[in-house]
């Protein structure tokens, strides 16, 4: 057998090694961008007659008063809002707004689940504006993969920093009069975590759900989910507060075809406060990923 035989000879071996590796189930870099399991769904559209939740969330006790935040990092933000507060706990006559309120899980009639049909994304944009220096709003819901549109209203310059837990995590600048940045999740998250690494105190906070059945609270404390085929349901409300926000008690509700249901929820007055020492923080330049 002269030398180049050999060589051939050593190829052919060594490539059905790595052939039969690959069939045998070798290992694979996993792709964090693709669906998670039971992230997609191939069952049909729910048709049938719906109901609704609707509630008020409430503030029991003295809520802690608002801070007036400190600009001095960057003036523009004090010239637009001379009087910036913190937008932590807001409460209007006992009354909490920003409160997401979602179905956790539920039983239809018929002894189906939610999962056993399928929720559309909605082809409508859900907008997070960055006004005042403050996010707007601050508390906001998406249904998996339904665009998000980012844009910035201030005369200076933003970053958007959220920190997801199921998702990629995703950081970038966006200067005054730069056009909007359209993003969205593909893994359903309760609830990702939005900061400007610029601007310490602006904070927002984005649920994910994989159905359309949730709903955010308003300065009044109301909410409203409509759409809901008749059924029992779990319904759960998150505040801000603590390493990862707080919960009040679960809400067991039924909904009958064409009915309202109530579920009201109360919070305490254990919810966190800023720091009083909020410093400018440099911004990361990171381009857009789609």
């Amino acid at each position: 057998m002269n030398k180049q035989t050999k060589v051939w000879l050593v190829l052919t071996i060594a490539l059905s090694l790595l052939a039969l590796a690959s069939a045998c189930g070798g290992a694979k870099t996993p792709d964090t961008n693709a669906p998670a399991a039971g992230e997609t769904s191939s069952a049909a559209p729910y048709s049938g007659p719906t109901g609704t939740i609707a509630g008020v969330v409430s503030f029991t006790g003295t809520p802690p008063a608002p801070k007036k935040i400190d600009t001095a990092a960057d003036p523009v933000c004090g010239q637009k809002s001379p009087n910036l507060m913190t937008d932590d706990n807001v409460v209007n006559d006992g009354k909490l707004a920003n409160v997401f309120v979602y179905v956790k899980e539920g039983t239809l009639d018929g002894n189906k689940k939610l999962t056993d049909y399928s929720w559309p994304t909605p082809t409508t944009a859900v907008q997070l504006d960055q006004n005042g220096c403050h996010y707007k709003p601050h508390v906001l819901g998406v249904q998996t993969n339904q665009k998000i549109t980012i844009t910035n209203s201030d005369p200076t310059q933003h970053n958007i920093h959220w920190t997801p837990a199921n998702n990629p995590e995703w950081n970038q600048s966006q200067p005054n009069g730069a056009p909007p940045i359209e993003k969205s999740f593909n893994r359903a998250e309760i609830l990702v975590p939005v900061k400007c690494n610029q601007h310490p105190w602006m904070k927002a906070y984005i649920g994910v759900m994989k159905t359309p059945f949730f709903s955010v609270s308003s300065d009044n404390g109301a909410y409203e989910i409509k759409g809901l085929p008749p059924g029992k349901y779990t319904v759960i409300a998150w505040h801000e507060g603590g390493a990862k926000g707080t919960e009040a008690p679960p809400q067991e509700v039924t909904v009958t075809a064409n009915g309202s249901a109530k579920a009201d929820f109360s919070f305490g007055a254990a919810a966190t406060s800023l720091n009083p020492t909020l410093q400018m923080m440099p911004a990361l330049e990171i381009p857009v990923r789609h």
